[in-house]
């Protein structure tokens, strides 16, 4: 069985106006739903990890690495942590 590909979302989910990229985590609305959708198979979410990473660049690149890498360790975005703590 394939290992799952956990999401590129960090939790800062927000459309830039020029590009169409989120803000968070480079996607398109597009790419977001097929990220939802469960018929969607590793393969392409490999290569749209690839792609999204390539939209970013300078402290967008390097938040979205950091988060994505928590999430992948602890099943949450630095970001979504962070704000669960400021409601304790």
């Amino acid at each position: 069985m394939n290992k799952k590909i956990i999401s590129p979302c960090v939790s800062i989910c927000k459309t830039d106006p020029v590009t169409g990229y989120c803000y968070g985590c480079a996607r398109t609305d597009e790419e977001k739903k097929l990220w939802k959708d469960e018929k969607t198979d590793n393969n392409w979410k490999s290569k749209n990890l690839e792609i999204i990473i390539s939209r970013m660049k300078g402290w967008q690149l390097e938040t979205f690495k950091e988060s994505y890498d928590h999430k992948i360790r602890n099943g949450i975005s630095l970001f979504k942590k962070n704000l669960l703590n400021k409601k304790l």
